[in-house]
């Protein structure tokens, strides 16, 4: 069932094993948690508990050895490869750590490429991408190379280009770690302003800084992912 409070994304005993030498190496196992609308949950453990490689299974960019996936209610391993793209390019934002942005191209092309696969008229699409660079407070750098902007406003970029579509689920992997304080606050306040306006998130991060801003805290350990609770009301 889908009601409105059903879970966006759900994870049942999920579990990510990797070919190596000596036989396979487990990263995740037994992995069950849901993510429902209008959360804002963080994603917590150290480098190599797992966390990317959670968040690269929750935005269908790998599949699980075990277990099962669901977005909005769809069971991922049901869907032909067309049908993964088009969920993900439609319903799911992703932001990474290093940005992933074109550095000859400018802002708002980078904010476009959101629109690469999926089907928005070109004046809607611009209407949109330059609502989501208003959002994210780069309007006088709109028509910037990437390359000339500072870190947070790279980071804030991929932001504008993940939610100019709005995603129905926000996954962002170590938005901060590559920015200092000043530039790191300024990114965390968009996703709280991007929560507030009710887009769900679900953001990995090492730093327990960044908790307040959280409504629910996950915890990676071992492989396994422990609901610490938790997170600002």
């Amino acid at each position: 069932m889908n009601g409105p409070d059903a879970p966006v994304l759900e994870l049942r005993n999920v579990g990510r094993a990797f070919p190596a030498a000596r036989g396979a190496v487990t990263v995740l196992a037994g992995v069950c948690f849901a993510v429902r609308p209008g959360e804002f949950v963080a994603l917590t453990g150290p480098s190599g508990s797992g966390k990317t490689t959670l968040l690269n299974i929750a935005g269908l960019l790998d599949r699980p050895t075990a277990g099962e996936v669901f977005v909005e209610g769809r069971r991922a391993a049901e869907l032909d490869e067309a049908a993964v793209d088009r969920l993900r390019a439609q319903r799911i934002g992703m932001v990474f750590q290093q940005f992933c942005l074109l550095a000859a191209r400018s802002v708002r092309e980078n904010v476009l490429f959101r629109f690469r696969y999926a089907p928005v008229p070109e004046g809607r699409a611009r209407q949109l991408a330059d609502e989501a660079i208003e959002e994210v407070g780069l309007t006088p750098q709109a028509d910037q190379p990437a390359r000339l902007l500072s870190g947070g406003e790279m980071q804030r970029v991929a932001i504008a280009r993940a939610v100019a579509l709005p995603p129905a689920l926000l996954l962002v992997d170590e938005p901060t770690g590559n920015l200092d304080a000043v530039a790191a606050e300024g990114v965390m306040r968009c996703f709280r302003r991007l929560h507030e306006r009710g887009i769900t998130i679900l953001l990995a991060t090492h730093n327990a800084g960044l908790l307040p801003y959280c409504t629910r805290h996950l915890a990676c350990r071992d492989g396994a992912v422990v609901d610490v609770g938790g997170g600002r009301s």
